[in-house]
Order: C-alpha cells, then structure tokens, then sequence
C-alpha cells in the first residue's frame, strides 16, 4: 500500500518495483543516489543554459539586451545543431525533473531531505556562480 503522509523509515519503494530497501546499506545507497541525481539535474541545467548562451551574438553586454537579441538574431534555422541540443539537454533534464518528483511522491522523509539536499548541493555547484546567467534564461521547471 502507498504512504499518503511523510515516513521515515528504511522500507521504501522507489519509482520501480524492483527497487525496494529492506535494509539500511539498500536504504543508505539509494539516499545517495537520491543525492546524485538532482545535483546531475542541476548540472544539465547549467548546460542547457551555457548551450543557449553560446548560440547568442556576443555583441550584447546587459543580459536583457542579449534576451531581446536572442528573439530576433538567433544563429541558424529553426533545427540548427545547437538549438537541438539544447532540445535534447531539456528533454533529459525534464525527464529527470519528473522523476524526481515521482521519487519525492513516494513520501519517504529521507528520500525527500536527500533530493532537496541534492538540488542545493546541485546549484552551489553548478548554478550559483553567474546570475546574469539564470537571468537571461526562462525556465518553466519549479525547482530550476
């Protein structure tokens, strides 16, 4: 039977039924991926967003001249390579982002404290550096 209220317990089952934790090494390893992945999440965030900012003239100093720059000078046709990739980054970020939110969904305590730990860890790392960066990009994603 699913939890419908927080738990904290090591007895978790986690997006798959083959990935159950009966014991506290499977609950200690999976907390640890539940760490990894969204500090991963945040990682291809920033990618996303260096990927956009390449393809943008570099003409531009103020992060809202190079936003109304980019609607109108954009490199390449509408399927251009860095415009798919950046396509591409966004469909495995999205990916991720819901599976997150799934394994979140699975109300276990510890599994909810390691992914929010995990997207802080993730945009000290990788996202908190350049914030003329997150400026320039808008992102419908709730947790980016």
């Amino acid at each position: 039977m699913m939890h419908m209220t927080f738990y904290w317990s090591r007895q978790v089952t986690l997006l798959f039924d083959s990935w159950k934790t009966t014991t506290w090494l499977g609950y200690a390893l999976t907390l640890l991926a539940c760490l990894i992945v969204p500090a991963f999440y945040q990682y291809l965030e920033d990618l996303r967003v260096r990927v956009r900012l390449a393809s943008l003239p570099s003409t531009a100093e103020d992060p809202i001249q190079i936003t109304l720059l980019q609607g109108k000078l954009g490199p390449g046709g509408r399927f251009s390579a860095v415009k798919l990739a950046g396509a591409a980054i966004f469909a495995v970020n999205s990916a991720i982002g819901y599976m997150l939110m799934l394994a979140v969904m699975s109300f276990n305590g510890g599994v909810f404290v390691a992914i929010v730990v995990g997207l802080a860890v993730g945009y000290l790392l990788f996202r908190s550096g350049e914030e003329e960066v997150s400026a320039v990009v808008d992102n419908p994603c709730a947790c980016a």
